[in-house]
């Protein structure tokens, strides 16, 4: 967005090409949003860090800037002096279904992590490309059959569900289809029978899937043991992992596992170091799949099932090795590092939409609204919420920590865990790289002083702090038009940066 000769008005041009984009915001509506301003460049810079996000946090209040040597307020600012009053910080949301913004940076730092994790940089040393990795896919088990997008080696679509008898369960429903589902069927994840499908077992599975991944890491590392007799060295695996929503609503998990040498001295275990060379990546799937193999456990008892529910993973389990990107390697069992770092940071922003319902907290008073019997979605939210729901004679706080979880996450299908978690010697984290971006704006947003400033504030700490007393003041955009100009603004740097990235990749190819 220009204003034209440094003009306080925002150019009448720019501003009926923002109209045309507006769709149903009337041009007449986005001219006087921008020219009620008197400095509306000033107005789009500091919006800037919330610019694309659908839902800005705004905050008012005054920010303090302290020196750090001696505690001394050295400038102050109140809101009420910016732009609108108000201070917007982007929502965060990292669902692409809620905000794709703030969703899509969520995803780059995913990938950034993972890529970390798989070649080096940010704090992780480059010699973890060379270290036997692992990309593993686990699934839940069948809680009944369900309508599916079958392909052959080829991709060309196969029967839903072929049968030579024609069987029908106990309410008449046939166990066959011979119907070729395209990926974007709707009915692809429905059950075949509603009635059948044990709906219960899956929201226990679904609350239960985080426990289940631990003991299975807890099994893989006992089996790592055998190894390190064998090698006469110190191994752990390290992983990354994110939760991905079926279309019938079960989570399954797809794994970065890696495998590291670490050394024996206690006080440098947190060391990254490579494993023996004769390690290699078939060895390390087959001890995952042995740990998903052998681990299950049976859940605690709840009143509508005194013996608990039995939880282990499903048959499809899928360890397969990864790859540099830069070798030429035609084995059609193995990815490459790119690929599975944009596969787990795309599942990274996704949720319940995958499974046909859009996550909104539930209450007593909404709930109804979801649980409609005739759906398979509703019938998942139905049996979280009875489920949940504590019965007289438990202990409040013992429920609460156990089955209650199924009455707060109903609105997730029953599934209470985050989607994308991390071993702690991975690589960095989300934290890290969010403080990185925040140090990089700030620092481009307050230039460094000029050399022979420098040399007349030499010998006297300078640092300064921002400390903020800020307080929740709304959510969302003041108007239409407002959040128009921001987001296309923020829209427009976007395709500015991938411009250039694409041109320097070009130019470096």
């Amino acid at each position: 967005m220009s204003t034209g000769h440094g003009s306080a008005t925002v150019d009448s041009l720019a501003a009926r090409r923002l109209s045309r984009l507006a769709g149903a915001t009337p041009a007449a509506d986005l001219v006087a949003a921008a020219g009620r301003r008197e400095d509306f460049a000033g107005w789009l810079r500091h919006v800037t860090p919330a610019a694309g996000c659908a839902h800005p946090i705004r905050l008012s209040g005054t920010v303090f800037r302290v020196k750090e040597a001696t505690g001394r307020i050295t400038s102050e600012r109140h809101t009420a002096e910016m732009p609108d009053g108000l201070i917007y910080t982007a929502c965060g949301n990292r669902r692409a279904s809620v905000c794709p913004s703030c969703a899509e940076t969520y995803r780059a730092d995913t990938f950034q992590l993972v890529t970390a994790g798989l070649v080096g940089g940010k704090g992780t040393p480059a010699s973890v490309a060379g270290h036997p990795c692992v990309f593993l896919t686990v699934t839940a088990p069948s809680f009944g059959p369900v309508h599916a997008h079958r392909t052959d080696r080829k991709g060309r679509p196969l029967p839903c569900r072929p049968r030579r008898d024609d069987t029908s369960c106990e309410h008449g429903t046939g166990y066959a289809c011979w119907e070729r589902h395209a990926a974007d069927d709707p009915r692809v994840g429905q059950p075949l029978c509603l009635d059948c499908y044990d709906h219960p077992h899956q929201a226990v599975w679904n609350l239960h899937v985080g426990e289940l991944w631990r003991r299975t890491m807890i099994a893989a590392t006992r089996n790592l043991r055998q190894l390190e007799k064998l090698t006469g060295a110190k191994l752990r695996l390290s992983y990354t992992k994110v939760a991905e929503f079926q279309a019938r609503g079960a989570v399954h998990l797809h794994a970065l596992v890696r495998l590291d040498g670490r050394d024996p001295d206690p006080a440098l275990s947190h060391l990254t170091l490579s494993p023996p060379p004769g390690i290699s990546d078939a060895q390390v799937a087959l001890l995952l799949r042995g740990a998903v193999t052998e681990t299950s456990f049976t859940t605690a008892s709840h009143p509508y099932r005194p013996h608990g529910w039995p939880i282990a993973w499903g048959e499809q389990v899928d360890p397969r090795p990864v790859r540099l990107a830069a070798r030429d390697l035609d084995d059609a069992a193995e990815i490459t590092t790119t690929a599975v770092a944009a596969y787990l940071a795309k599942y990274a922003t996704k949720a319940t939409e995958t499974a046909g319902h859009l996550s909104t907290r539930l209450r007593p008073d909404t709930v109804r609204s979801y649980t409609d019997h005739t759906t398979h979605t509703g019938r998942q939210i139905d049996a979280c919420w009875r489920l949940g729901q504590r019965p007289v004679g438990w202990d409040p706080d013992d429920w609460s920590t156990s089955w209650g979880r199924l009455w707060r996450w109903a609105h997730m299908l029953g599934f209470a865990g985050h989607f994308s978690t991390r071993s702690r010697r991975y690589s960095t984290t989300l934290t890290a790289l969010r403080q990185a971006r925040r140090d990089w704006q700030r620092d481009h947003a307050n230039p460094r002083p000029a050399a022979d400033e420098v040399e007349r504030l030499d010998g006297e700490d300078t640092t300064e702090v921002v400390i903020s007393a800020l307080h929740f003041a709304g959510i969302g955009w003041h108007t239409t038009a407002d959040a128009l100009l921001a987001n296309t603004a923020a829209a427009q740097a976007r395709a500015r940066r991938r411009a250039a990235r694409e041109e320097l990749t070009s130019t470096a190819g």
